[in-house]
């Protein structure tokens, strides 16, 4: 099994994509980076990042190839080991109580490599007694419809398309009500229904309480559901807040697309 596995499209004519309301301003912080520090071979990747994830909220993680999105994803959900600085998830310590703190969390690579010889519905299936779920058909089912699985719910994950193993990534880590989903690239590989269907999906997770990080170059997809950014270049952190404040502090209140004003940020930040 791939080391980036989750186990550690709506029909025609549905609305599109709900916007996301700003989440209520009191809400417990989910997710908490300290001093977050990686290097490979004496390379820099991230360098001393701080921020935190409210219950609630969507946070949009930019930044170009190689700037240490994937890393930091990696290392929040333990799968690379922490080599400098403090991750609490839902209040649990990673390093001190890893357990705990990944019971909270759900992690959506941006290519899922399920077991080539389970089923889609053993997936849910195991994934459900991994996570101690108890009552899980009723809501694995509604994933299933959700994101048009059902029809493929015996279908063996070697079987399945790279949309499809995209959709059943979603389905099984949506199944525990995650108090902190991690999502890099999450869209690729899916056809249009299934982008739509994923982004009411997220809307939808943040609305229930989840803290939710997406990271993906789709700017316009951040845009659109992200109530804050983070934008990292070259390991740092360039900027947290939101698309509101980033137009303030980058254009003097002025407009602009989150496109074009990455470009300009990253361009002043280039040698």
């Amino acid at each position: 099994m791939n080391q980036d596995s989750p186990f550690h499209g709506a029909p025609e004519g549905a609305p599109a994509a709900t916007p996301v309301s700003s989440p209520p301003v009191a809400r417990r912080v989910a997710l908490r980076v300290e001093a977050f520090s990686k290097t490979y071979e004496g390379q820099a990747a991230v360098k001393d990042l701080d921020f935190q994830v409210e219950e609630g909220e969507i946070l949009g993680l930019v930044g170009a190839n190689g700037a240490g999105k994937t890393t930091t994803l990696r290392s929040i959900a333990g799968i690379l080991p922490l080599q400098a600085g403090r991750v609490h998830i839902c209040g649990h310590d990673l390093v001190a109580d890893e357990l705990s703190a990944k019971r909270e969390l759900a992690w959506i690579p941006d290519d899922p490599q399920p077991f080539d010889n389970l089923t889609v519905d053993e997936h849910l299936q195991f994934t459900a007694a991994l996570y101690g779920v108890e009552e899980w058909r009723e809501r694995a089912d509604e994933l299933l419809k959700t994101f048009e699985l059902t029809e493929k719910r015996q279908a063996l994950g070697g079987e399945l398309s790279r949309g499809m193993r995209q959709k059943l990534a979603f389905c099984s880590a949506w199944l525990h009500k995650p108090g902190v989903v991690l999502m890099d690239e999450p869209l690729s590989g899916l056809d249009p229904r299934g982008i739509r269907s994923a982004k009411d999906a997220i809307a939808r997770l943040a609305r229930e309480g989840s803290a939710v990080i997406l990271s993906s170059h789709l700017l316009e997809l951040i845009e659109e559901l992200a109530h804050k950014l983070l934008i990292v270049h070259r390991g740092e952190k360039v900027f947290a807040g939101t698309l509101v404040e980033l137009r303030t502090a980058f254009r003097g209140a002025g407009g602009g697309s989150l496109e074009e004003i990455f470009l300009e940020i990253t361009e002043t930040k280039d040698p």
